[in-house]
């Protein structure tokens, strides 16, 4: 199984994981920023470049309802309207990032969480859709974004498995080129809490679904910790420096990360990539040094194999030493000279 973007971008368990560099936020509000970001993560190992496409309207009500008000973790206090307008991507921006990414060889695709922000993208011609997390219940957003027949990930943070079913069965009306992603919406997520046992049951429950990861911890250990697992994608966060203080940057990695998370997860890949068969040439070629049977001392025609006339040693050239016991009994066919490997045709 197998999933295509372009000719350049392939998800497959037979190759090391795609890795995705999210912008997010950590533009801090700067569109030359923005545009850097795009362009860092790509010189730095990003095989995606992912942005979200959105404005606060999109998201949230202007209001100071105290229901609005977000109670725990990074952004306790803040109101839903007031984080959105800090960590929003313009839709201005998105034309001028497409033609630069274009112009680059850069793959650069979105989250959108509206409708309107999905029309924009079909007049960017975007190549694939992420849901986020938060949306995959938004069945009328997910529904238009599987109108366009174009590949989607989808993130299952905060989201039963019934929920996720209910999403890609939405997707399902029009196409299955869906990736499912295994995420814990915690900013940052401890890594304690990471939960990668969860990639095991979503590979039971979607079997006709590629896997990935969208990792929100502050590290690059619980991405590669998922590589065994069986992912197909890898996404993080991605700020240009740790001088960075977006509302993402505690859970953004840099782009010495990235290049690392990029070099590592190749290695981490073809150390635990399963083989078609139970030994790899190595290994094939190794077994003929393991030991076969010779004789101990001359063996005379028909006399009696026995424990005190024949040794396993090495190299594996006659019977293999596993047969010891087999042999034990049989008669030699002919005269055996000492140190001599056995072979069947000489026992009967």
């Amino acid at each position: 199984m197998e999933l295509k973007i372009g000719k350049k971008i392939c998800f497959s368990l037979k190759r090391p994981p795609i890795i995705i560099a999210e912008v997010s936020a950590n533009h801090c509000g700067s569109k030359k920023n923005f545009i850097n970001h795009i362009k860092l993560a790509h010189k730095n190992g990003a095989d995606l470049v992912k942005i979200q496409t959105y404005e606060p309207q999109d998201i949230t009500l202007k209001t100071k309802n105290k229901k609005f008000k977000i109670k725990t973790g990074l952004w306790k206090n803040m109101y839903l309207w007031d984080l959105y307008i800090k960590a929003q991507t313009p839709f201005k921006w998105h034309y001028d990032a497409f033609k630069i990414a274009k112009k680059l060889g850069i793959t650069l695709f979105s989250t959108p969480f509206s409708t309107r922000a999905v029309d924009l993208l079909e007049s960017l011609n975007v190549k694939l859709y992420k849901i986020a997390s938060l949306e995959n219940t938004d069945l009328n957003l997910v529904d238009r974004i599987a109108k366009t027949k174009k590949p989607i990930i989808v993130s299952t943070g905060a989201s039963s498995f019934k929920e996720v079913k209910e999403c890609i069965k939405t997707i399902n009306k029009y196409h299955n080129k869906v990736i499912i992603l295994h995420c814990v919406s915690k900013y940052p997520t401890p890594q304690n809490q990471a939960n990668l046992s969860r990639i095991v049951k979503l590979r039971k429950i979607f079997k006709n679904n590629l896997i990935g990861l969208s990792d929100h911890t502050a590290t690059i250990d619980t991405a590669l910790a998922s590589v065994p697992l069986g992912i197909v994608a890898i996404e993080k966060h991605f700020k240009n420096s740790n001088k960075n203080k977006s509302e993402d940057a505690k859970f953004s990695i840099t782009p010495k990360e990235l290049f690392e998370l990029k070099k590592k997860s190749i290695i981490y890949h073809n150390s635990t990539k399963l083989n078609s068969s139970e030994n790899n040439k190595g290994d094939k070629k190794a077994s003929k040094h393991k030991r076969s049977i010779y004789s101990k001392k001359d063996i005379l025609k028909n006399e009696k194999i026995n424990k005190n006339n024949i040794v396993a040693l090495r190299p594996k050239i006659g019977i293999e030493s596993n047969k010891f016991f087999k042999i034990v009994g049989k008669r030699a066919r002919k005269n055996i000279k000492i140190n001599e490997p056995i072979f069947m045709k000489d026992l009967r």
